[in-house]
């Protein structure tokens, strides 16, 4: 499959401009159609979409990485303008979340869950189609459902908490998924935080497409709250996937960003607001 990938949705943005924000979206032109990965905060997608001469009408569906509001946020602006879009996602999506943290002896909590009620969502239009499983969204295109956790080094934040049956628990983030696009130079991954680990994915993809062959691994990593080892590990593991292109972003964070760039140079570029990735 051809497809162009133009990032909506970041932290940061280049010298092409747009609005920067804390979140993530990217929207795919493909062979089969218009898709959006995620929407962001919420401020800058439409504006950033309008930016770059895409078309917001043009959104076959809308495929959500996990229910963080920076990845959610802009829910409401495009299915207000969209007609009964399809979303895909897991159905761990509507989870109660929060960030809780220590600060000057204080516990803080923050909620970091989707903002938004399904039915206030269904009534703009959306039509949630939730599923756990790897899935094809359409030919050459897969969401890869639940990531198993095999990699003892993979691990999740400390920091991030659901409520179940009333209770805090850690967030097992069972929801957390990644678009895969098989290409003719190889598999192209399109993460939104990884939160099940980069390496993890990248190992439950390869074994759900029969491929051996990454071309491109492009999105958030969440690195920017592991450990040093960890992103050690990440950098040896992505060596020995031999990934032609590393363009992260987002949740990667600027130190693990640092190390990423000096170990895989020209390999490596930062996937800011309005980069282009294109196979």
């Amino acid at each position: 499959m051809k497809a162009r990938i133009t990032i909506i949705c970041e932290n940061t943005v280049s010298m092409k401009g747009g609005v920067g924000e804390h979140g993530f979206a990217a929207y795919l032109e493909t062979e089969r159609g218009n898709y959006l990965f995620d929407t962001g905060r919420g401020e800058g997608l439409i504006p950033n979409l309008l930016k770059f001469d895409k078309d917001p009408l043009s959104v076959q569906k809308i495929i959500l990485s996990h229910g963080h509001h920076d990845h959610t946020g802009g829910l409401p602006s495009i299915l207000e303008i969209l007609e009964g879009v399809e979303v895909l996602a897991h159905p761990d999506i509507f989870s109660i979340r929060y960030r809780i943290f220590q600060k000057e002896g204080k516990e803080i909590r923050r909620f970091v869950g989707l903002k938004f009620q399904r039915t206030y969502l269904e009534s703009l239009g959306g039509r949630f189609v939730l599923e756990k499983n790897f899935r094809q969204v359409t030919r050459e295109m897969f969401l890869t459902g639940e990531v198993p956790r095999k990699n003892s080094f993979e691990k999740g934040d400390p920091k991030l908490f659901a409520e179940k049956e009333g209770k805090l628990i850690p967030d097992p983030l069972l929801d957390d998924q990644s678009l895969v696009i098989e290409s003719s130079k190889g598999l192209v991954l399109l993460l939104g935080c990884a939160h099940a680990g980069v390496i993890n994915t990248l190992e439950h993809v390869m074994e759900k497409t029969g491929k051996d062959k990454v071309y491109a691994v492009i999105g958030g990593t969440h690195l920017d709250f592991a450990a040093l080892p960890q992103v050690e590990e990440t950098i040896d593991a992505l060596k020995r996937f031999e990934v032609e292109h590393i363009g992260v972003s987002h949740c990667t964070g600027l130190k693990a960003v640092a190390h990423l760039y000096s170990e895989f140079g020209d390999r490596f570029f930062f996937s800011q607001v309005g980069e282009v990735l294109e196979v």
